[in-house]
């Protein structure tokens, strides 16, 4: 797909928000992509997702992590165009962990994915799980990289759509110094 389709699509499901919202990395920004709103539809996330999978099929990948929410879809459409298993990875005790019995194995080659990037925070954690495991780490995937491309995870990285999208510091941002009511849309509850 080209940036110009990907771009449509997300402008034709609603998945790119414009006003003030506070991101997961505590940034405030203008632009929020909301990939729920384009995952939804299952033949979208199978075009999404096969830009992906095409880019690590070589990989011989066991195991597609990625961490919640966000990242649970993602990882099961890729999983499944790599005949591998999908799993996710959840906060606990604000310190993402493996539940619900998922496990990494030694032997495993694990492909971690998201669907938006802007510090790599979530992907971090995700990749000291795998490393803790023992398993042998292919690559990271995702949709969106609204990290202006800064962000480096010490293995092959791949994104479908990068963006530059303007952020700021709290203390910092304009839209909270015109009074405009900052919106967390994300999947991680707001502190404070």
């Amino acid at each position: 797909m080209t940036k110009e389709e990907i771009l449509k699509l997300f402008e034709d499901t609603g998945a790119l928000l414009k006003g003030h919202f506070l991101l997961t990395s505590g940034l405030h920004s203008p632009q929020y992509f909301q990939c729920a709103k384009i995952l939804q539809y299952p033949q979208h996330a199978q075009k999404l997702c096969w830009e992906i999978a095409c880019n690590f099929m070589s990989e011989k990948v066991s195991v597609v992590v990625g961490p919640a929410l966000g990242g649970i879809v993602v990882a099961q459409e890729v999983a499944r165009l790599l005949s591998a298993r999908g799993i996710f990875a959840e906060r606990e005790a604000g310190k993402m962990t493996l539940r619900r019995g998922f496990e990494i194995k030694p032997n495993d080659r694990v492909l971690v994915v998201e669907d938006v990037v802007t510090t790599g925070g979530s992907i971090k954690e995700v990749i000291q799980l795998v490393v803790d495991s023992g398993a042998k780490i292919v690559g990271v995937g995702f949709i969106v990289d609204r990290s202006q491309n800064r962000v480096e995870f010490d293995v092959p990285k791949f994104s479908i759509f990068e963006m530059d999208v303007v952020t700021y510091q709290p203390d910092e941002c304009p839209l909270c110094k015109r009074g405009i009511l900052v919106v967390k849309p994300g999947s991680r509850k707001s502190v404070g």
